[in-house]
């Protein structure tokens, strides 16, 4: 295994600023002074973990100069803000993200190598900030370093959850969740901002008053924002995240001092502080519990009471004061809700701006609708929110008079569309009445915002032909698609540094901020010298990436194996079964013929399974039980392993992408939104097994099916064997290797000691399945036996790579944004660079 030195690390400048010898000797003072006056420490008694804050906080000084300043400009050129509205934000780790974006990594990695310490060790300490369940939460995450970088006034503003997404163990082969208690040795990178702490009202009852509605005897929860800077990438601007802890009310219930149990008043303190307790695990099953609610509705009314605050209190024109009138407030504010789970802030607006501020209801209604757009993130019906009306009326009793009366007016204008046509009035109205009465708070948000966009081009399509048809007939104008992106700083620059030095060698490093530049390194796509530079590049990749599996999990990999990797969040639509039957089908392959020559395969599954998903927490156990068989067989040895990664997160990411060959992206086609792992692969030169499925269309597109290995049925082919009638039976009958799979699976050949263990799974895959496993599976294996073929022929393969990695350009989340901003958000994106503070 080839090992970096110590000198090697510190030649690779290119992408990580030049080192300064003046700056080395500031960074190594602020070290020493943290860790003396911060930590209260020295060096004979700091602990790693002491060296790690005393290096957060040295980086954070930084930053902190160019934070105040940005906040400053926004007040002095007032322009239109924007504000995104997440519950989940998977941010990860920000140490090394924040060197990068500022430039200064070469000069900190310098003075910790003088100062006798491994900065590697050091990032290491840091916790990842797991606060999403994953694409949705990354996305958002990717987003706000777009925002920043292309100079946007925006805010970020979500839910600052104690315990983030939960941390995964398998033992026995089984998911265990333990709780993420990521706040344990506290976050260096956070500001408490107690002075603006704000009041958030619930439960009460609604009375009629000479000057309105009044929302009354309502129990209160105070909401503290948490400021967490988001760095530009060399560009001086460091924008806001501001994530709101709950915070019961001072006064609690004096009713306890007079009966004396004033110990029960203090615990009663924790009912009202565990709305920002703990992030709900799964983002593709709607559960319809009460903290739920009152979590998105936290989030919405702390966050507009601050975006009405800071429209109030904008400087505009040439003097100050304060804005009485709103009339400008959509010139002034965008507000982007990140799926349904702010769908609350469309009628807490319209609350604000009619109880409060006393504005006729047209006026609110037409200010709220301009403000307001919605990105849908879903097509699965058990994803969509329904509130029961019951829940609202008892925990939001004005806003549910609200989304009664906002409904009203809608059903009244689509009556006068389509006079007498009740069903599309049933479909289309905010409240469903079959069963129990519920609010689609999807269609509340359809209605409630100027612009809905689908994240990936056929997906958005789809939303318009299906979810949203009458939506769209009826406002066509109102629809928009804008295809996701990742960020290329955090994942290019920051995980694999090696490929981003070679990319800087050919073209320069511009590309950092304009990601389609590496179209320019088509030219040396069939460059042998070239070829063998980025193939190099992979292999110390995946050296590293093998020897972290060998210390995690005890099984030695075969580095010149192919690294065939599906993660994700394990779901049934992602199909992870799918690829564990082809695991077996290649061990049986090899159990019938132990001589024969097959390409080398180490195949990756891992993600986490919501806690109450049965099936998926089955999925996990039989790769494991599967892994187990084929990994401790001596008849397989090193040409295929079959690798469960634990406890998948955002740092194991950096580590994954850049190691993998063969990405597996194979959901059923159709449900996939976009996905955006395709693209960080696709980036980090993994070639693609997919299906013709969300953003997997587009990469298609811009790199060339021949450049990818598409398979399986299309949107349509779906559609259409959804209308004949799937029977699962037919593919089982007529394909031997696939009937063994199955019976192998249902007969416990993979769980001897429990033989019905995984019969559940065998059972789904022959009569429950709505994702068609079994339909796809011939086409499956066909296209993985052209991925050993073509994987035998490493030029060809090399050149491949090159190409995935030169078209990737469009899948950038600079492209993304700058589509918001022009199209949704009404601002244009600034690549002004701001002055440079002193640092301090």
């Amino acid at each position: 295994m080839s090992v970096q030195t110590d000198s090697d690390k510190r030649k690779q400048i290119s992408v990580r600023g030049i080192v300064a010898v003046e700056n080395v000797t500031e960074v190594k003072k602020a070290f020493n002074r943290h860790l003396h006056y911060t930590l209260v420490k020295d060096r004979n008694v700091a602990t790693p973990r002491d060296y790690y804050f005393a290096l957060a906080h040295t980086v954070r000084d930084h930053l902190v100069s160019r934070w105040i300043r940005t906040q400053q400009y926004y007040y002095e050129k007032d322009p239109k803000r924007v504000y995104y509205l997440s519950l989940e934000y998977y941010m990860g780790r920000s140490l090394q993200n924040t060197m990068i974006n500022l430039g200064i990594q070469g000069n900190v990695d310098e003075a910790l190598y003088q100062l006798g310490l491994d900065i590697e060790e050091l990032e290491e300490l840091e916790e990842d900030a797991g606060l999403g369940n994953g694409g949705l939460g990354r996305l958002a995450a990717c987003f706000l370093d777009s925002m920043a970088t292309l100079g946007l006034a925006a805010y970020g503003y979500g839910i600052r959850y104690e315990y983030g997404i939960f941390t995964q163990k398998i033992e026995n082969g089984e998911q265990q969740e333990e709780p993420d208690d990521w706040l344990r040795y506290g976050n260096p990178w956070e500001k408490a901002r107690p002075e603006f702490m704000l009041p958030v009202n619930f439960y009460g009852r609604v009375v009629d008053t000479p000057q309105g509605k009044k929302w009354i005897d309502t129990q209160v929860v105070f909401a503290m924002p948490y400021d967490n800077p988001i760095p530009g990438y060399n560009n001086n601007v460091v924008n806001t995240l501001r994530l709101w802890s709950a915070k019961s009310p001072i006064d609690f219930n004096l009713r306890f001092f007079n009966s004396g149990d004033y110990i029960q008043a203090v615990l009663d303190r924790n009912v009202a502080e565990n709305i920002s307790r703990v992030l709900y695990p799964n983002d593709n099953f709607f559960e319809g519990k009460e903290l739920r609610l009152r979590q998105e509705y936290f989030m919405c009314a702390a966050t507009l009471q601050d975006i009405i605050r800071r429209y109030k209190a904008s400087k505009f024109g040439s003097r100050e004061a304060v804005r009485t009138t709103f009339d400008s407030l959509p010139d002034k504010v965008a507000i982007q809700l990140n799926d349904t789970h702010p769908a609350l802030a469309i009628p807490e607006l319209l609350r604000i701006l009619l109880d409060i501020e006393k504005l006729p209801y047209e006026k609110a209604w037409d200010l709220v609708v301009k403000c307001c757009a919605y990105t849908n993130h879903t097509v699965l019906p058990e994803a969509l929110e329904r509130w029961p009306c019951s829940m609202l009326e008892n925990c939001l009793p004005r806003h549910m008079q609200l989304i009664y009366h906002i409904n009203f007016l809608h059903l009244q204008e689509v009556q006068k569309r389509w006079p007498g046509d009740a069903d599309r009035m049933r479909r289309m109205s905010l409240i469903e009445e079959e069963g129990e009465k519920r609010v689609n708070m999807a269609n509340l948000c359809v209605v409630g915002s100027h612009a809905v966009n689908g994240v990936a081009a056929i997906h958005s399509e789809i939303l318009k032909a299906t979810v949203f048809r009458d939506f769209f007939e009826m406002w066509p104008d109102k629809f928009q698609n804008k295809t996701n992106g990742i960020t290329p700083r955090r994942w290019l620059l920051l995980c694999n540094p090696a490929l981003s030095d070679l990319i800087c060698d050919k073209i320069g490093d511009e590309w950092t901020v304009h990601l389609e530049m590496l179209q320019k390194l088509k030219r040396w796509a069939k460059d042998p010298a070239f070829q063998r530079s980025v193939m190099k590049v992979k292999q110390e990749n995946k050296l590293r990436l093998a020897g972290l599996i060998e210390r995690d999990t005890g099984v030695r990999i075969n580095p010149a194996s192919m690294f065939d990797v599906q993660v994700k969040r394990i779901h049934e639509y992602k199909r992870q079964i799918l690829n564990i039957l082809h695991v077996i089908t290649l061990y049986n392959r090899i159990k019938r013929d132990p001589s024969a020559v097959i390409t080398p395969r180490t195949v990756m599954i891992g993600g986490k399974a919501a806690p109450g998903y049965f099936i998926a927490k089955q999925i996990i156990a039989l790769a494991c039980a599967v892994g187990n068989t084929v990994n401790n067989d001596p008849d397989v040895g090193d040409k295929l392993k079959l690798i469960y990664l634990e406890n998948y997160r955002v740092t194991l990411a950096e580590r994954i992408m850049p190691a993998a060959d063969l990405s597996e992206q194979i959901s059923t086609a159709g449900t996939e939104a976009s996905g955006t792992g395709n693209m960080k692969f696709m980036l980090n030169g993994a070639l693609t097994i997919g299906t013709m499925d969300g953003a997997n269309v587009e990469m298609a597109e811009e790199a060339g099916e021949h450049n990818m290995f598409i398979f399986g049925m299309r949107v349509d082919d779906v559609e259409a064997l959804k209308q004949r009638g799937y029977n699962a039976y037919e593919y089982y009958e007529r394909n031997p290797e696939l009937r063994q799979c199955v019976e192998q699976i249902r007969s416990g050949f993979f769980s001897p000691g429990e033989p019905g263990r995984f019969s559940h799974v065998a059972d789904v895959l022959l009569h429950h399945d709505r994702f068609m496993h079994l339909a796809d599976f011939d086409a499956y294996i066909e296209a993985q036996e052209k991925v050993s073929q073509v994987y035998q022929d490493q030029a060809k393969w090399a050149e491949m790579v090159i190409e995935n990695i030169a078209s990737s350009g469009k899948f950038s989340s600079d492209r993304t944004i700058a589509e918001y901003a022009r199209q949704i958000w009404g601002v244009e994106p600034s690549w002004e660079k701001l002055p440079a503070p002193h640092d301090t």
